[in-house]
């Protein structure tokens, strides 16, 4: 069964074919979350399109960051309203730092599917 679109980002899958994994172990492993598979185990996609092309995900993992710190923020403003600035710094820290695997892993995501330009290649990626 082909994923969507939105499924395959989600699950960290090739763009082209949507049936490889990006990464080569699971985000819970934490000494080697950041490995990724150059190409697709199933199709041969190349992920890194051009040298370099990542290095651009640290904007869309900067992103994903403010948007963590907004979220963390109107969390604890609307849960705890009286809250000091001290649990406010030290909820968003902990949040960020949580989050670290998540930011750096879905930046390459995105960075992939939404700038990447890759078409998905359907049936063709199959018979390969």
């Amino acid at each position: 069964m082909t994923l969507n679109y939105w499924q395959a980002l989600a699950q960290g899958k090739c763009p082209s074919c949507r049936k490889g994994n990006m990464y080569k172990y699971s985000i819970f492993n934490l000494t080697k979350f950041t490995e990724m598979h150059k190409n697709c185990p199933v199709c041969g996609f190349k992920f890194e399109i051009e040298p370099g092309f990542f290095y651009g995900a640290m904007y869309v993992g900067y992103a994903i960051s403010v948007a963590t710190i907004i979220t963390v923020f109107t969390a604890i403003n609307i849960l705890y309203p009286k809250a000091s600035l001290s649990v406010f710094i030290g909820s968003v820290v902990v949040a960020v730092l949580l989050m670290i695997p998540v930011n750096f892993r879905y930046s390459r995501i995105m960075m992939l599917y939404f700038f990447g330009g890759v078409k998905y290649k359907g049936e063709v990626a199959e018979e390969q």
